[in-house]
């Protein structure tokens, strides 16, 4: 008995020497739980929306004030005309147009019968489908207060449209989400894994001495992976133009070159990840905290990322794989050109500078 507790007692020695260890144990926990209790969640919260009321009158206006009170919405946009309808949900400005019929409440009154149109930006089935059933609900609510209070029949028609997914595949949502993970792990986590090998190995210092120049080592450790990568992006868009019927509605060389400039940047951050651990346990660690869970949690892959508190939305913004979802949903679902995620593209350039500038000044460091 007295040999087991000594091993005990020895093995809990190994473990809180280790300082990683421990953090790893106590805190992913912490962060995990905190993570989905906030990231995942069925409801739609905070959807933006935009209002177009030629009527303006007494039953528009309250169902723009319930709709506007309501914990699910914020109107954020008033348009003029139907023209304008696109244009606001191209700019990503809305997730939700509610457009009224012109004279809306004589014709309620005089025929007992309106109609108000909602409009939902489909290329996320599941989150369009909520948000017209949310909106359906005020509105409904509305017409049973009115027949209430006048006992009479009105018949308010909420007349649904989807745009860019109309007819709600599910693939639509996950293909862009599948295709930023898939070249975020294979060219940031191999990568970092690739290179740690060689220094765990001893290998590296071997190679760094050589007559080639260090940043052509490094070079060469991530061409491969570079071109996996690139065959894989064509993989997936032929499964997805052929098997799984998405089309790339918008810029082809828009979408190839933000692609390639989102492999660039998970191949700077697995050059980072190589650069701050020693082992290649610790690089999938690093990898798996640092890459999968906020890419799946945070980039707006699963989880809509209004749903989420402020200061996770901020998070969210240092996540390469964030903008390039939004960038490929744009390009593939929404029918847009390249000029069109030009913020998105400029993200990613940042980044890449900053990993490649904190990389490279550590491989100096280290091989000082």
């Amino acid at each position: 008995m007295k040999q087991f507790l000594t091993f005990v007692k020895k093995e809990f020695h190994h473990i809180f020497r280790d300082h990683r260890t421990m953090l790893i144990l106590l805190g992913m926990p912490i962060v995990e739980i905190i993570l989905f209790g906030f990231a995942i969640t069925t409801e739609v919260k905070n959807t933006t929306v935009a209002v177009l009321d030629p009527s303006h009158d007494i039953a528009t206006r309250h169902i723009i004030e319930e709709i506007n009170a309501n914990k699910y919405f914020k109107i954020t946009e008033y348009i003029n005309n139907s023209q304008d309808i696109q244009q606001v949900f191209r700019k990503n400005k809305v997730a939700l147009v509610v457009a009224f019929e012109p004279n809306f409440y004589q014709e309620l009154l005089h025929t007992g019968k309106a109609q108000v149109q909602l409009i939902a930006d489909a290329s996320d089935p599941n989150t369009a489908t909520t948000i017209t059933y949310y909106a359906t609900r005020i509105i409904n609510d509305y017409q049973q207060q009115l027949m209430g209070q006048n006992k009479v029949p009105y018949q308010i028609t909420p007349n649904v449209k989807l745009l860019f997914n109309p007819e709600m595949k599910g693939a639509y949502n996950f293909v862009p989400g599948v295709l930023g993970m898939i070249l975020m792990l294979i060219c940031a986590m191999m990568t970092s894994i690739a290179i740690v090998r060689e220094k765990e190995t001893g290998t590296m210092e071997v190679l760094l001495v050589s007559p080639i120049k260090p940043i052509l080592i490094i070079l060469a450790k991530m061409i491969p992976y570079f071109i996996i990568s690139c065959v894989n992006l064509g993989t997936i868009l032929l499964l997805s133009v052929y098997v799984l019927g998405v089309p790339v509605a918008g810029s082809l060389i828009g979408l190839i070159t933000v692609s390639l400039l989102f492999i660039i940047v998970s191949l700077s951050l697995g050059l980072l990840v190589s650069t701050v651990t020693r082992t290649q346990l610790a690089a999938m660690l690093v990898s798996g905290m640092v890459f999968l869970l906020p890419v799946i949690l945070l980039s707006g892959m699963i989880f809509p990322i209004e749903n989420m508190p402020i200061w996770l939305q901020r998070l969210s913004d240092i996540i390469p794989a964030k903008w390039y979802i939004q960038a490929v949903k744009a390009l593939m679902i929404e029918g847009l050109g390249i000029m069109n995620i030009l913020r998105e593209m400029g993200i990613l350039i940042l980044m890449t500078l900053v990993f490649v500038i904190i990389s490279m000044k550590k491989f100096n460091v280290r091989l000082d």
